[in-house]
Formats: structure tokens, sequence, C-alpha cells
């Protein structure tokens, strides 16, 4: 682990804490931080793959589904 000295936004920092339930400010940051690797990760992983359409039912997914 790195100490960095940093200048955060308060209100920012506390309304982060509270919504993710982080008991320290180090926690919260360290979420946020995981939260946004995972969204990127998955954001360029989308890209790669791109879109493609699925020739499914509501019934077959179901099936697929419970099948497992």
């Amino acid at each position: 682990m790195t100490r960095t000295t940093l200048q955060i936004d308060d209100t920012l920092l506390d309304e982060a804490m509270r919504l993710s339930g982080a008991r320290t400010k180090t926690d919260a940051i360290n979420r946020a931080l995981a939260e946004f690797v995972r969204r990127q990760e998955r954001e360029l992983l989308r890209q790669e793959l791109g879109s493609f359409d699925i020739d499914l039912d509501l019934d077959e997914l179901r099936r697929r589904r419970q099948d497992g």
C-alpha cells in the first residue's frame, strides 16, 4: 500500500461513505477505485466482443436457465 496525501471534496467523500457503507475514508476510496476499474474493464470487454443478436424466445431462455 502507498500512503498518499490528497485533496478530496469532503461532501463527495461523505456521500460516497454513506452510500457504500464504508466506515473509513480509505475504505470508501478503495471501493470507489475498485468499482471504477471493474466498470472500465467491463466496458473494454464489451467493446472487444461487440454485440450480437440472440435468437431465443422467452420460453427457451427460461428452459436454459433451469437446465443451468
